[in-house]
């Protein structure tokens, strides 16, 4: 009986020692990051102005925060290789590890800061509504019983309900899916954030955004919520405060974001 105690202890120490070893041999992302050599960034291809592709080229607002990043962290700009995130899939494709943070014009909001961490917000925006000109619709109320255009997996459905309870919604995966869609008249009004409605108007001066904003949110970039994030969100948080501080950021808004989408100044 004694024996077959020791065994028992023997076997139950090797258990421990193994997920001890283990657990040292986890290090964080941060160190992960550099000992590649590459920030991996999960971003959207189909969000003008903040992430698209154009002649061929990944471009914007989220695309140029991204390699101020990784010349931060790694020395070199051109060290970041771009994985693409939509509205539905940026939290599983973080939380999965096949991408180091996400940059996807992700407003920060309580329910998503259960399932991840954010940064320090590096852009505030509001939620707006685009409508062809000439139309009926002024105000958010008119859109009562009414098509309205959202992308699945944004703050904009809860919004906007919230807003005009008899609303008519029509939910699409992508930004260009849903605008596609109101390009073919599927609905009257599309509602997003007012700098990516600003972004299909640069395009369509057919369309106009209503002046009225229906909230003020701040984008935040999104890592993994456990401790080995840490260290990779403090960097990121410097970054983006000294970006700020020396007026990149500013800078950023002013190559990227039009002057007509109204958006807020922090």
């Amino acid at each position: 009986m004694l024996k077959k105690t020791i065994i028992c202890l023997l076997m139950m120490s090797v258990f421990v020692l193994a997920g001890c070893k283990k657990q040292e041999e986890k290090k964080d992302t941060l160190s992960e990051i550099k000992k590649r050599g590459e920030l991996v960034v999960g971003v959207k291809y189909d969000s003008k102005p903040f992430g698209f592709v154009e002649d061929g080229k990944l471009q914007g607002y989220d695309i140029d925060i991204a390699h101020l990043i990784a010349k931060r962290i790694l020395g070199n700009e051109r060290l970041v290789r771009f994985v693409e995130v939509n509205s539905s899939d940026r939290i599983s494709k973080l939380n999965s590890g096949e991408v180091d943070m996400v940059i996807a014009t992700m407003t920060i909001n309580p329910k998503r800061a259960e399932v991840v961490d954010f940064s320090l917000p590096y852009y505030y925006t509001g939620q707006a509504v685009m409508v062809r000109k000439g139309t009926a619709i002024k105000t958010v109320g008119d859109l009562n019983n009414r098509r309205v255009i959202i992308v699945l997996g944004t703050t904009s459905e809860n919004n906007i309900r919230y807003l005009a309870p008899e609303v008519i919604l029509q939910g699409y995966r992508t930004y260009q899916d849903g605008f596609q869609a109101f390009l073919d008249r599927r609905a009257e009004a599309m509602t997003s954030d007012d700098s990516i409605l600003a972004g299909f108007v640069m395009d369509h001066p057919e369309f106009m955004i209503l002046p009225q904003r229906y909230s003020q949110d701040g984008y935040g970039i999104a890592f993994r919520k456990e401790p080995q994030s840490a260290s990779l969100k403090i960097e990121v948080n410097n970054a983006i405060g000294e970006l700020r501080r020396k007026g990149h950021l500013n800078y950023l808004k002013g190559q990227w974001i039009p002057a007509s989408s109204g958006n807020f100044k922090k």
